[in-house]
């Protein structure tokens, strides 16, 4: 599995590494900075950046964790393992048309296991494996920088050996405290870009790890490119950004391994120059191992598309509006903004948002727009760097930034919509693996102004200074994502025109029962944006609520309008419609969101309520089978056929399906409630007792219960006992009027029982 170099003029590798050393400038010597052995550099980057992110760890599962983590069914054990290779990270079947063909099984399958152990929903765990993970990437900074910015070189021992182990000990703490990270790892749902990036520096890792001379002399190992290749693919099954290692191991391997000069290689293609091999195109195996990976490369790619299917993720135009726009160049001039604007973030990272879309960015439509100044910026500074990295003299220079821009604009191409449409316009998460290529050209930036100023002290303070206000920046952030509330809140100030910002804090707001608070903010997101059904949806449920029926029909009837086939509004349109008694159109709503979606139980209750109204009781069991046929655990359909069947005479039906429901749902206390009043008026006295008693244990406050088991004491002919609940269920619940007649009956049977006692 060893490639052997068929060159007895080559010259041994091992010395030539040593000569390099000599020759080329060492980063360190201009770098005013601390020295550190590597075990103390890597313990130091490891409790900073834990530091950054400790408070996150007891935080709340907020934003996609509902739909990652929480609503997905490949969590449970009851989901066969088999389904995580066919599902896209939300759950959803690959084929689905609803889809967002992000396939991550891998990161899927550790929140399995996470689940698991926890044996439940409990956000403690999947927080602290975040943590870890970036604290396990943050150390493995140090052997990557220390490779980017110092070179690949190995001891006679085989070792390799840190020759810029003062710039990647700098490097690898810029990235450990950069705030734009606090998503990836205060989020649970950025264990996906953990997972990739811990993966793809494996890849690399196991790629430099080819290049280690054996005893043998062999020049590279085939394993190792291939275990790279191999890393490439799992970083991949992460997040879709991990296959772009191997592109850059490429790059590294044609910079670094073979020092090829990109300027002068482009003139002798050009001019058909026949010294190609001179070039160092065919030194050392470089086409062998830039076949393996293509060849690697290309098989990860059509497994996946496979698997997947050709069908284009869906998104709305509200994701990314940019990407529906009708020119050509509004596309372009937008896209090149949202680049100059992810650019800032790395650059300045104070203005952090959970979601940059619906008109969170406006977009550029003329080019009298003052923001194209944002993006002259972005080529004037982008053009000067490719200028040097090919242009310059020096080749440690044109090696650093090369690689520097290699690892910024790389791994960002698969979210810069040149390849595909994505479905956002900026996310934080998708700048964890270019911010490599950042701190690689900051680095080298601090390296030039150390060695021009004269007093260098100043700039290595300066320097702390910006890493001390990062770790702030940081912990400040993490406190932000531990609950909704805070983390919404904290994008109105960044993104005030963002109707998703101001949707989400009224939604928290509803959650939390305050509704009047919550109206304001879902008639803001719906001012903001006039076509979001989905606070249309909402806000018209509250007023439903609020018996404010005539606007909540207006705004779901505009919601239904907007989208067509969106099932919600229209069953919630029909909860209202039958609310004003207008029940054939309250039916055909019903229909009309079964039809968009013909598993919905919620709905099926809902018609089923319907039709008990209109007394079509055999359609009203129907629709609640139906619920029940779709959701077993549908509490509220069981007890309404419970209580429909008792309320007609049909007591043993109705015992039948009370017992099938407890069977299915064997500790809800308001089905043994239900149940139990029917097997009181079939005279089971005993078993209806055990049953009242049961539900009493669970739900001891209410006094329904206390009242009917009275009723059964009353009915049995225990009246003491009956007393004694009635008058709990009183004491609960002074207002209730039956109870109130029961007890006042029992009072004066007991008062008569007395008398001929007497």
């Amino acid at each position: 599995q060893i490639f052997n170099q068929h060159n007895a003029e080559a010259p041994n590798l091992e010395q030539a590494f040593h000569r390099m050393a000599q020759m080329e400038p060492n980063l360190d010597h201009d770098v005013s900075w601390f020295l550190l052995p590597s075990y103390w550099a890597k313990m130091v980057v490891a409790f900073i950046s834990f530091l950054c992110f400790a408070n996150s760890y007891d935080g709340d599962f907020v934003f996609d964790d509902s739909e990652a983590i929480i609503n997905n069914k490949d969590l449970r054990a009851e989901t066969p393992l088999g389904d995580l290779w066919y599902h896209d990270f939300w759950g959803s079947k690959l084929s689905s048309n609803t889809s967002h063909k992000s396939y991550r099984p891998l990161t899927v399958l550790t929140f399995r296991i996470n689940y698991l152990f926890a044996g439940g929903f409990y956000p403690v765990g999947f927080h602290v494996i975040n943590i870890i993970l970036h604290c396990t990437i943050s150390v493995l900074m140090v052997d990557v920088f220390s490779i980017l910015l110092g070179g690949l070189q190995f001891s006679n021992k085989g070792r390799r050996l840190n020759l810029a182990p003062k710039s990647s000990l700098l490097a690898a703490l810029l990235f450990a405290v950069h705030p734009v990270h606090t998503e990836c790892v205060a989020g649970i749902v950025g264990r996906a870009d953990l997972l990739c990036a811990l993966f793809f520096l494996l890849s690399f890792l196991g790629y430099c790890k080819a290049f280690r001379e054996n005893k043998e002399g062999h020049t590279f190992s085939v394993f190792w490119v291939l275990v790279s290749v191999i890393l490439g693919a799992i970083a991949m099954l992460c997040k879709e950004q991990g296959i772009t290692i191997l592109g850059l191991n490429a790059v590294f391997d044609a910079l670094v391994i073979n020092k090829i000069n990109l300027l002068e290689l482009i003139r002798k293609l050009l001019y058909k120059d026949k010294s190609l091999e001179n070039a160092g195109l065919l030194r050392k195996g470089l086409l062998f191992r830039i076949t393996l990976l293509m060849c690697g490369g290309a098989t990860i790619l059509y497994i996946r598309w496979r698997i997947m299917g050709t069908g284009p993720p869906a998104f709305t135009e509200v994701d990314n509006p940019a990407s529906f726009a009708d020119s050509l160049f509004v596309r372009a001039i937008n896209y090149n903004y949202y680049y100059s604007l992810n650019a800032w973030l790395l650059l300045c990272p104070w203005w952090l948002c959970f979601d940059w879309s619906m008109g969170c960015i406006p977009l550029i439509k003329s080019v009298s727009d003052w923001r194209i100044i944002a993006l002259a910026a972005l080529w004037f500074c982008l053009i000067g760097l490719i200028c040097q990295a090919l242009c310059s003299e020096d080749s440690h220079k044109r090696r650093i930034l090369t690689l520097g821009l290699g690892f910024l604009i790389i791994p960002f191409l698969p979210a810069s919509n040149l390849f595909f449409r994505v479905g956002f316009v900026i996310a934080e998460r998708v700048i964890y693996l270019p911010s490599i290529g950042y701190c690689i050209l900051f680095t080298y930036g601090f390296s030039l102004l150390s060695k021009q100023a004269k007093k260098k002290k100043i700039l290595a303070v300066a320097v702390l200074g910006i890493l001390l206000i990062n770790v702030m920046r940081c912990a400040l952030r993490s406190s932000q994502w531990r609950s909704e509330e805070q983390l919404f809140r904290s994008a109105l100030s960044v993104c005030p025109l963002n109707a998703k910002v101001h949707y989400n804090v009224g939604k928290n707001l509803a959650d939390k029962g305050n509704q009047s608070a919550a109206i304001k903010y879902y008639r803001e997101a719906v001012r903001l944006n006039p076509k979001y059904v989905h606070a249309m949806n909402n806000l018209g449920n509250i007023l439903k609520e609020r018996n404010e029926l005539h606007e909540a029909e207006e705004l779901l009837s505009l919601a239904v309008q907007i989208q067509p086939d969106f099932a919600a509004a229209w069953m919630n349109l029909g909860i209202v419609q039958n609310s004003l008694r207008r029940f054939e159109e309250a039916e055909q709503s019903y229909w009309t969101a079964i039809k968009h979606r013909k598993k919905y139980p919620d709905c099926y209750y809902n018609l089923g309520r319907l039709y008990a109204d209109l007394n079509r009781h055999i359609d009203a069991l129907n629709a609640w089978r139906n619920a029940t046929v779709l959701k077993p655990e549908h509490t509220l359909a069981w007890n309404n056929m419970i209580i429909l069947l008792d309320n007609t005479g049909n007591l043993a039906q109705a015992e039948a399906v009370g017992r099938e429901a407890l069977a299915l749902i064997p500790n809800d206390h308001s089905l043994m409630f239900s149940l139990a009043n029917v097997l009181g008026k079939s005279q089971k006295y005993k078993e209806s007792e055990a049953l009242f008693l049961k539900a009493i244990k669970a739900n001891p406050n209410a006094a329904s219960y206390h009242g009917n088991l009275a009723v059964l004491y009353h009915r049995w002919g225990n009246l003491d006992l009956a007393k004694k609940h009635y008058e709990v269920s009183l004491k609960l619940d002074p207002t209730a009027p039956g109870t109130k007649e029961n007890y006042n009956l029992l009072r004066r049977k007991l008062e008569q029982l007395q008398k001929k006692g007497g």
